[in-house]
């Protein structure tokens, strides 16, 4: 089944707003086996809105639209999806009841242009908004279904978990399930090469996506039940495991810091980060996730020298030698921080992020990443020559995240030079 996606706000259009419920539609419905075929913005103009709402009628099966069902003048994606679809709306004293209860429940009296959003389809039905406002509306006609959804995310997201998921899942024959992989240390061209045989079943499927510093692969089956469709998607991911093994770090939609913070809380293990380039993006990945505080020690970001020796015990003769930006310094700071928080393992980072501050012998995009345990510390050699400020960022930080997994985890780290505290005074 084809279905199209249709963003509605002249906010969108002037680049004020984000549209991530775009990319949020486009996911979930992936992930029911529907196909988008067009995605669209349009401003709150009601002639372009009516003539786009036409368009997609005839070559869509099914369209969801976001925003534009507020109370001022200009939201008229309800009013003029209806006339597209045949319907006519009319006044809901209970919808009404449920908007001034909200507004009642904080204290407020129910503004007067409110009555607009108890507007209710005659034909269509209504979805209702634990979180706003804005009921949401579905229109079908001749085979064709329109979705409505309010345009702030924490009012669409749950509305769709809750209310449309449901009813698009009656909408297709069979069950479909998806697992989604998590590689790193692996690029999406290498990767290919790699597992280029997988990619091309009809059931299951899989398909790769590149990130920054990673690569997805959704795998998805459909059967006849959902215990049919899962074991032929494991079956597939099983093939993936055999051949990626260690560089699948995880499965699902949250990120390598999500990862580390589970696989330490689970060994009742400890980690601190002592950041210079990157300033403090670790700690912060990790810190974004519920219950790091069970693992995480500290994070100190060492962007002056003088932070560095006094702080981190890094020698004053090491950072005289060979600079800060060096293998050395990179895994004296991880020894520090590892010391001055006591935790089992420490990482440190120093870099060149750019746009500035490189030379021939240190380009810009070079980074050391040293992570130390009991057994010693180990140093990665990044260099992102001709990258953005945040992507080089990014993938240190995401090197670092992976080196504390691999050293929690008790997974080699070939790709490093293993060292010995003595070892980091001289070239190595």
């Amino acid at each position: 089944m084809n279905a199209e996606i249709i963003a509605v706000g002249t906010e969108l259009l002037l680049g004020d707003i984000l549209n991530t419920n775009a990319q949020y539609l486009a996911r979930q419905l992936a992930g029911l086996g529907f196909t988008v075929w067009h995605q669209s913005v349009v401003g709150d103009n009601p002639q372009r809105l009516a003539q786009l709402a036409q368009q997609a009628r005839q070559r869509s099966q099914l369209v969801i639209y976001s925003g534009g069902l507020g109370p001022t003048a200009d939201d008229l994606t309800k009013e003029t999806i209806a006339a597209a679809y045949g319907d006519t709306l009319r006044f809901d004293e209970e919808q009404y009841k449920r908007i001034a209860d909200y507004f009642t429940a904080s204290g407020r009296s129910v503004p007067a242009n409110n009555r607009k959003q108890a507007m209710v389809p005659v034909h269509g039905r209504t979805l209702q908004n634990d979180n706003g406002t804005a009921p949401g509306v579905v229109f079908e006609q001749d085979s064709r279904m329109a979705i409505l959804l309010p345009g702030p995310p924490k009012e669409l997201v749950p509305m769709f978990e809750k209310q449309v998921r449901p009813l698009l899942e009656t909408l297709q024959d069979g069950v479909l399930y998806s697992r989604i992989l998590r590689v790193y240390g692996i690029g999406e061209s290498r990767l290919e090469e790699l597992v280029g045989h997988l990619l091309e079943g009809s059931n299951p499927t899989a398909a790769l996506y590149a990130k920054t510093a990673e690569v997805t692969v959704r795998v998805t089956a459909k059967g006849d039940t959902l215990e049919q469709a899962k074991t032929l998607c494991g079956q597939l991911a099983d093939e993936f495991y055999r051949l990626l093994g260690d560089a699948v770090y995880d499965e699902g939609e949250e990120g390598m810091e999500k990862t580390v913070v589970q696989l330490y809380s689970r060994k009742g293990m400890q980690l601190a980060t002592a950041e210079s380039c990157t300033g403090g993006l670790v700690s912060q990945r990790i810190t974004s996730v519920p219950g790091s505080s069970d693992m995480f020690q500290c994070g100190v970001c060492s962007y002056a020298n003088q932070v560095k020796a006094r702080l981190l015990a890094v020698r004053q003769p090491t950072l005289d030698r060979f600079g800060a930006v060096s293998l050395q310094v990179a895994g004296q700071m991880a020894l520090g921080v590892r010391a001055l928080a006591r935790a089992d393992v420490g990482v440190g980072i120093t870099g060149i992020a750019g746009p500035g501050g490189g030379s021939e012998e240190k380009p810009v995009g070079l980074v050391y990443i040293g992570a130390a345990s009991k057994e010693g510390v180990w140093v990665y050699k990044m260099l992102l020559p001709g990258r953005s400020r945040d992507t080089v960022r990014w993938a240190a930080s995401q090197k670092a995240l992976d080196m504390a997994r691999r050293l929690a985890a008790g997974l080699p780290l070939a790709d490093c030079v293993h060292c010995s505290d003595a070892q980091l005074d001289r070239e190595v």
